[in-house]
């Protein structure tokens, strides 16, 4: 048996016992039932934010700018302009503070990482885009 196949029989294996459980097929519903995102769709990632013992719904509104990964493990990192200055925040697609992810529009790129929009402001950071029917955002 060479190296290659033992390591692949081993992750197999490790992938196999990940998942065996009913906490792993209710993580994997999750991520199922979150929208296809791709990069340049402009989002509202609805974040649980817990606050002392208070629990609380905050919108986070921008651009997709880089999808990575797959699976349970997939993440996907949102920019926005808040007060004049870039923000931008990293979600797995598996965490329980993800409560719902909408897409208001797709933009219209022609690259999977969108990290040029960085050193770009104003008007010269938007995307064209086309508008997502108002059916398929619920």
């Amino acid at each position: 048996m060479s190296k290659a196949s033992s390591q692949n029989t081993s992750t197999d294996l490790i992938r196999r016992i990940t998942w065996s459980g009913t906490q792993d097929a209710e993580l994997k519903k999750r991520v199922e039932a979150l929208p296809k995102l791709r990069s340049g769709d402009n989002v509202d990632v609805h974040v649980k934010v817990k606050e002392g013992e208070k629990e609380r719904v905050q919108i986070y509104t921008g651009v997709v700018i880089k999808v990575q990964g797959s699976g349970v493990g997939r993440s996907f990192t949102v920019r926005k302009m808040s007060s004049g200055i870039g923000v931008e925040r990293t979600f797995p697609m598996g965490s329980p503070a993800l409560e719902k992810v909408v897409v208001n529009s797709h933009g219209i790129v022609r690259r999977s990482r969108l990290f040029f929009l960085r050193n770009l402001s104003g008007r010269s950071a938007r995307l064209n885009t086309k508008r997502v029917d108002e059916q398929k955002k619920s």
